[in-house]
């Protein structure tokens, strides 16, 4: 792992996504190096092109006193957009923790979500602020293919003990079944190994894009052969996450849980 430091203008920054206002990014690049990432396209911005994502590491060094939580009142802060808070380097940097620590007063609703069971570390700092949820990103429960598709997190299975550890410490939380793979992701069974700790669920759909179709086919190919002519075919016909999308929401209106499906329905992005 390449790591470098580099100075950042500000830590907090204004967001794109939905219902979010601010993102907190305390690192650029991420080791976890899930074949799946959507973040890779901050090579191009970044100064590490010709570099693969996931192996390099940008520490970003920031005076975290200039930071204002008053300023955030009634915003919606997430951390993080591009990459993990609780990467396996923060152990040594605490960048995510050191920013914790000056947002600890802010009126914010503050949103962590991680792959990692570091996040445990920091349940001092969530039990001191007035409005935070803590949540884990999970696709699958079989911890061999977890490592497989994202070889630098956790597995499944201490992420779900870290998100009971944390509800047990009194914080809300949330399971992001993320990302859907089609007819591997058994949501239903994650549901069933979170429901009792879990106050919200969210779902997203494996989001093809150039750079992670090769990556993720091989991957496929490699383990769940079966399944191939259902993501080849997935190319040309999108109309399954509508099928999975209705089974979600039958399922979670069922079960009475408080859910949200943020599916991007153009599946297999060109761009």
């Amino acid at each position: 792992m390449k790591v470098n430091f580099r100075e950042a203008k500000s830590i907090v920054t204004k967001s794109n996504i939905p219902s979010i206002d601010y993102v907190i990014n305390p690192y650029t690049g991420c080791q976890h190096a899930c074949i799946y990432c959507y973040a890779e396209f901050m090579i191009r911005f970044t100064n590490h092109k010709g570099e693969k994502w996931g192996e390099f590491l940008d520490v970003k060094t920031f005076d975290f006193d200039k930071m204002t939580p008053q300023k955030y009142k009634g915003k919606r802060l997430l951390l993080s957009s591009v990459t993990d808070p609780y990467l396996p380097l923060e152990k040594k940097y605490l960048n995510t923790r050191k920013i914790l620590e000056k947002l600890v007063d802010t009126e914010a609703e503050v949103s962590i979500l991680t792959k990692s069971k570091l996040v445990t570390r920091d349940i001092d700092l969530f039990q001191q602020f007035k409005n935070i949820e803590v949540g884990i990103s999970i696709s699958t429960l079989d911890d061999d293919f977890a490592k497989k598709i994202e070889r630098g997190a956790s597995k499944p299975s201490d992420r779900i003990i870290a998100l009971k550890e944390i509800s047990n410490a009194g914080i809300k939380t949330y399971t992001f079944i993320s990302p859907f793979f089609p007819e591997i992701t058994d949501f239903k069974a994650i549901i069933k190994a979170t429901q009792s700790f879990t106050n919200q669920y969210s779902f997203e759909n494996l989001n093809f894009r150039p750079h992670n179709i090769p990556r993720i086919i091989k991957v496929i190919n490699a383990n769940y052969p079966q399944f191939l002519p259902v993501y080849e075919e997935l190319k040309k016909d999108r109309n399954y996450w509508n099928l999975v999308e209705m089974d979600i929401r039958n399922f979670c209106e069922k079960e009475n849980l408080n859910y949200k499906i943020e599916f991007h329905h153009g599946g297999f992005s060109k761009s």
